[in-house]
Order: C-alpha cells, then structure tokens, then sequence
C-alpha cells in the first residue's frame, strides 16, 4: 500500500471507489517510477544539448567549421523552443504519457540520425539530428511541476519537482564529462571519426532503451489523487491556453519573476555553451579538464537542487529562498569571474562550483515558485511560458558573451553576466508572495507554524494529567 497524504482520510468515508474516485486522496507508489524514468530520458535529452559544446575545438577541427557554427548547435535548442512552444502546452489536452511518449521517441530518433554525420562533409547531418533533438526537449521541459502535481503529495512536490529537473542537470554534466574522455584531440580523421561513433552509438541505445521504459512505466494519472489541489484540479484548470497567457502578462508579478528567472537560467545556458572556449582560452590543452569544471558545477547545482527541494518541503517560504539563492548566485557569479583568469585550476573548481549549486539550484525552485506564483494556471502553461525567458535570455547571453570573449577577453564577458544577474536580484525582492495553491494545501508557514504550536501545548496538557495518574 502507498504512502498517504496527512489529509488522506477526509474521504474515506465516501462510498464512491471507483477508478476517477476523487474523495480519497492518497498517493500511488508507481509515483517514484514516473518521475525517474522522466529524469532519465530528460538526462539523455541534455547531454545531447552540451555534447558538441564540451569540446568545441575537436568538432570544428572535425567538421571544418567556426566556433561560432559548434555554439549553435547548443543555441539551436534555444531557438527551436521559442516557436514551438504551444506544443509544451499540448500536455494540458493529451496528458502526461502521450506527451512524454513523443519526447522520449524523438530524442531517441535524433540521436540515431547523429549516426549518420561521421564524415566531415556531413555537418548539415548532424545538424539536423540535433534539432529532432531539441524539438524533443519542448516536450521535456514544461513536465516537472506537471508530474510533481499529478503524481505526489502536497508534501512532496517540490522534491518530486527537484528530481525531475535532477535529471536534466545530471545530463549537462554528463555532457561535460564524457565527451571530453570519450574523444581525443586528434588530427587522424578516421580514427576521431571512430570516438565520435562510440559516443553516438552509446546515446543511440539509452535513448532506445528509456523510450521502452517510458512505454512500460508512464501512465496518465494515478488511481487517487495524491492531494486535495489535484482533487479539485479539474475545475481549476480548464481555461485555455490563450487566455491564461493573457491572465499572466497582466499579473505584475509574474512578469517580474519571468524576467529574472531567465536572467538566472539565461547565464547558465551561456556559460555552459561556451564554458570549454573560456576555460581553453586561459588553459590551453585542458579539454578534459575543461569538461570536468563542468561536471563540477552541475553536480553542485545538483546537490544544491536537492536541499532547495527538502527545504521547501518542509518550510514552503518560497520568496525568502528564492531571493537568497538568487543573491548567493551574483556572489558565486563575481568570485568566478576573478579568479578564472589567476592560473590555478583548482581555484577554478572550487569558485565554479560555488557558483554552480546556487546558480543550477536555482532553475528547479524557480519551476515551483512559478507554479505556486500562478495557481490555479495549468502547470503545463505557466511552466512552458516560464521556459521562454532563459531561451531569449541564453541566446543573447551566448551571443553577446562570445564577441565580447573574441574582442576583449573572458572576464569583461563575465562582468556582463553580472550586470544582468544584480538586475535579477533587484526584480526579485520586489516580487510579492500570494501562494494559492499552498492555502488550498493548508501549507502555508503560518499554517506551519501553527500545527507547531498546536502540537507543543498539547504535549504540554498531557503531562501534568499523566504525572497526577501516576502519583493517584
């Protein structure tokens, strides 16, 4: 039997048990398995975004192209999402499985087409595997706070949520990692040609393999609802896609928070896509290394991501830790960028992935801000409208940083990040905080606070009343 929601029992009573029975609210233990298998085949869906990206110099030496034609292979999943949004948006009328069915078998069908492109004359190949690939992610990336709200329990959604951005994170440091060990810095044609094989090969059939798990694993719903605002979510969520845009762009707020999320997510797209161009230009020869700073700073975003996550399970103040770890970000944002360029890659390391736990640990509670900013909004909307912002933002960021990094170096391009990221800090603190959806929950702090205090004075009442039973 899973494990119950505190607010379970309010409709055991009823006498309706039939499959679509929202009265009883309890949460299904198939919950675990969804929202890993999406992890998984979102993982496999971001290493495909870096893994070009993480050796840059080796795929333009490959291919015979500019730095600048490598960056838009990152860049192109920027851009593709942009236009093809409302198709994140199709996850409101189809439902979880079918949406998560057409990510899953395009990310796999474009990482086989990568097989196609191991000539050198064979870029435009590549290129077009790379955008099945990025349309993929449109379904990918609006699915968090929907498989968080649909299958967990109020107490559980914003770990739920956490893990399901894990995954993703966990690719782009998989994408830095593996690439660089994967494939040396050769000039052999045949033999680069043989490494860039094993590497597509071995995507090719993960990918494979997590399409057969989201088709054995992936159902619409659980049997129950696992909280009383998914118990109520059909009334809640019908208005159409149009109009709820409408609704937010006139909520102040909201249009805030899509501002500065996008600074925040912008900056770490830009500073993944050219983080081995940067790290080469002080440290020449350093591809692996290069690779592993990367790893370093999405593994702390990772750990980062998993104590915002437990954190707001249990507190729910949303508004006060998501302006710390916006504020922490600038700071970690500042010391990397003045100690990039000492000579010392250890002290790049440590700086890189002080940035990285607040500045990735930062895009899951911005996911769940969102939708607690915007309920009752479909999840599905708010969180792909939301997406929006860091594409426009990665774009510009990346674009900009790489003339600035050509013309005047690293660092000036890493103060224009930081100019942008202390504009994000300034929006932030005057976003205000009406989280509806926690007082559908009942869980809010001061509701918290309350049971709390509860709990306190009658642990206190019932010891004078056993101490007087024992001495009668």
């Amino acid at each position: 039997m899973g494990n119950e929601d505190p607010n379970q029992r309010e409709g055991d009573h009823s006498g309706s048990s039939g499959s679509e029975d929202l009265s009883v609210i309890k949460v299904s233990k198939r919950r675990w398995a969804v929202v890993l298998v999406f992890s998984c085949y979102s993982m496999c869906n971001a290493f495909q975004w870096i893994q070009y990206g993480s050796i840059n110099n080796i795929f333009m030496n490959f291919y015979g192209v500019s730095a600048f034609a490598i960056e838009w292979l990152s860049m192109c999943y920027m851009l593709t999402y942009i236009p093809l949004l409302p198709l994140s948006w199709l996850l409101e009328k189809f439902g979880l499985r079918t949406i998560a069915l057409t990510g899953s078998v395009l990310n796999c069908l474009g990482a086989w087409v990568k097989l196609g492109s191991l000539k050198p004359h064979l870029f435009p190949v590549t290129v077009l595997g790379q955008v099945i690939c990025s349309v993929a992610q449109v379904f990918i990336l609006g699915m968090p706070s929907r498989i968080a709200s649909v299958w967990f329990g109020a107490n559980e959604v914003s770990t739920a949520c956490s893990i399901a951005v894990l995954g993703n994170q966990l690719g782009i440091g998989l994408g830095f990692l593996v690439p660089p060990v994967l494939i040396p810095n050769i000039d052999d044609q045949d033999k680069l040609a043989y490494h860039v094989s094993i590497m597509f090969y071995i995507i090719g059939g993960v990918a494979t393999l997590l399409f057969i798990l989201v088709i054995i694993v992936f159902k619409e719903k659980p049997k129950h609802p696992p909280s009383r605002v998914q118990s109520q979510n059909p009334a809640l969520t019908s208005s159409h896609a149009f109009s709820t845009i409408v609704r937010l762009f006139k909520d102040l707020n909201f249009v805030l928070f899509f501002i500065t999320y996008g600074l925040n997510a912008g900056a770490l797209y830009a500073l993944c896509t050219l983080l081995n161009h940067m790290v080469i230009l002080h440290y020449p020869g350093e591809e692996v290394n290069a690779g592993r700073i990367g790893l370093t700073i999405i593994i702390a975003g990772i750990l980062g991501t998993v104590i915002t996550g437990i954190w707001l399970d249990k507190t729910k103040t949303y508004k006060e830790t998501i302006l710390v770890v916006y504020f922490m970000t600038l700071v970690g944002m500042v010391v990397y960028t003045f100690t990039l360029n000492l000579g010392h890659l250890w002290v790049v390391f440590i700086t890189a992935g002080t940035m990285g736990f607040f500045m990735a640990g930062y895009i899951p509670l911005g996911f769940e801000f969102a939708v607690e900013l915007t309920y009752p909004e479909p999840e599905s909307v708010s969180a792909g409208l939301l997406n929006v912002s860091p594409q426009v933002f990665g774009i510009i960021f990346t674009i900009s940083q790489d003339q600035i990094i050509d013309n005047y170096g690293a660092m000036p391009a890493n103060i224009f990040l930081c100019v942008f990221l202390t504009l994000g800090v300034v929006l932030t603190a005057f976003i205000e905080a009406d989280f509806q959806r926690l007082k559908v929950n009942g869980e809010t702090p001061e509701n918290k606070l309350q049971e709390e205090e509860e709990e306190e004075e009658s642990h206190t009442s019932k010891a004078p009343s056993a101490l007087s039973e024992e001495h009668f």
